[in-house]
């Protein structure tokens, strides 16, 4: 078993599509921007998701570390300039 700093895990995922699964069931995917020295996490672009199904769009969200059952990593898409 391969030991990983999560830290350096999310760094590597900045920019790229994410899925987040809470500890109640749902999931949300969107695009990780940001994180801190807690792991709580922004997202832009995110999408709601509950037992497989969309049930809407969220646009930018945060969410808080103690919430997160696991973090995937996906697909790089371009980096859109925020303020």
């Amino acid at each position: 078993m391969q030991i990983i700093n999560p830290s350096k895990y999310l760094f590597s995922l900045i920019g790229r599509i994410v899925k987040i699964k809470l500890k109640w069931g749902m999931v949300y995917q969107g695009v990780l921007r940001a994180f801190d020295s807690y792991m709580n996490v922004r997202l832009d672009d995110a999408e709601e998701w509950i037992g497989g199904e969309k049930l809407g769009n969220l646009g930018q969200i945060l969410i808080r570390c103690n919430n997160i059952t696991y973090i995937s990593g996906g697909e790089v898409i371009k980096l859109k300039m925020t303020n």
